[in-house]
């Protein structure tokens, strides 16, 4: 998943070190972001090869992609208020080392379940990590380069659709998907070596709390918010998660060609955050509201535009823009409803963008299962044009967004 910079509670002030390492410290949890956001969606790009070895439908595959949405979402909010008072870099650790032994055990897995538990795994290092490590830069770099520690930090999720993707699924078709996973396996290693070499010891400040989420839970700014990131987040991973097997059997695209495929879409995803971090500021709602106007339009022509290479590409630069601005949309709408708790509109964001990505991966492979990928895209493009509506209501009802005290 993709964001823009988040401020964070009151923390610790950084420790006075070299610059030079302070920096070191920071690519580290970028690199453990990296590895993450990596290893979360390297499934879409290995879904029919990993399916393929365990006699399963894609559909069943997909649950690859629901488990650890489900179980960030759960431990996003748990972890953050149950170790509000442990060292983070102690946290940090144990998370990258959780992420590590998972992508070796789906490496080894012998049957299809052990590779559901190791994206159980998965899924808490995902809440776990990203609660603590997004607004971490205040303590690992002095205060006047905060915000460039911080767009640094966040620049780990695009490149993890960049790069990392394509590179796992250009790795799955050259030796297989278990060395995909077993080289993620090994990279998340090395990070770990990095991160307790570089990152120093970061006592936690203020804790988030139950009843900042609560609060948060009663503002109508943030159900709005609620809403209209469970319909577009629904729409784009209940399509994302099955683009292979569109791809395969609708404009049958070779195997080898998919990972260019996803290649441009990540490349104009990266556009789109920019895009969408430049907007989303003065157009909170407009700019929400376009993106997923332009992924449900990509959507439903998918389908009949889609079945040539060029409408496919064309289709997938559309989408791939529209996404890339999503995430930096929904979080906006989070913080811009709760400005004295960006914590707590952190944690709220992480758990419902993550729980609607498993959701989304669910309904996916169950319409999958029960129709046709083309189906599958009408409907969910459908979803993504109800999110321009709940948009459409925000503005209609005048509703305003709190100021910070």
């Amino acid at each position: 998943m993709s964001t823009s910079a988040t401020t964070s509670v009151q923390s610790p002030a950084a420790p006075h070190r070299s610059p030079f390492i302070s920096w070191l410290a920071v690519i580290s949890v970028t690199l453990g972001l990296f590895a993450i956001v990596t290893t979360e969606i390297l499934p879409i790009g290995l879904l029919t090869s990993i399916g393929s070895s365990f006699a399963i439908s894609d559909g069943m595959a997909g649950l690859m992609m629901v488990m650890p949405g489900l179980l960030a979402a759960v431990s996003a909010p748990v972890v953050t208020v149950a170790t509000g008072r442990i060292d983070r870099r102690v946290m940090l650790g144990v998370f990258v080392l959780l992420l590590a032994l998972a992508n070796l055990l789906a490496a080894v897995a012998s049957s299809y379940w052990l590779i559901l538990i190791a994206r159980v795994l998965v899924g808490i290092t995902i809440g776990g990590f990203w609660s603590i490590g997004a607004g971490l830069a205040g303590q690992l770099i002095p205060a006047e380069s905060t915000d460039r520690a911080t767009s640094v930090i966040f620049s780990s999720v695009p490149l993890g659709s960049v790069i990392g993707v394509p590179l796992g699924t250009f790795i799955g078709d050259l030796v297989g998907w278990r060395a995909a996973f077993l080289v993620m396996g090994a990279f998340t290693l090395a990070v770990l070596v990095l991160l307790l070499a570089v990152v120093p010891p970061l006592p936690s400040g203020q804790a988030t709390t139950i009843d900042a989420l609560g609060g948060m839970l009663r503002s109508v700014n943030t159900r709005f918010a609620l809403v209209a990131t469970f319909l577009v987040v629904l729409a784009h991973f209940g399509l994302y998660t099955y683009v292979t097997p569109f791809l395969e059997q609708v404009t049958h695209v070779r195997p080898g060609l998919i990972t260019i495929y996803l290649l441009i879409y990540g490349v104009v995803g990266i556009i789109g955050n920019f895009l969408g971090g430049s907007m989303v500021g003065r157009y909170p709602r407009s700019t929400f509201a376009t993106a997923a106007a332009l992924i449900g339009a990509a959507a439903l022509l998918l389908p009949v535009l889609g079945r040539s290479d060029t409408g496919a590409v064309a289709l997938l630069v559309v989408w791939g823009l529209a996404y890339g601005a999503v995430p930096v949309c929904s979080q906006t709408w989070f913080s811009k409803a709760g400005p004295d708790s960006p914590e707590a509109s952190s944690v709220l964001f992480t758990a419902s963008f993550q729980a609607t990505i498993s959701i989304g991966a669910l309904v996916g492979g169950t319409v999958l299962d029960h129709s046709s990928p083309s189906t599958l895209m009408v409907l969910g493009g459908l979803t993504a044009a109800v999110m321009v509506l709940v948009a459409w209501t925000h503005w209609a009802k005048r509703y305003a967004w709190p100021k910070s005290s």
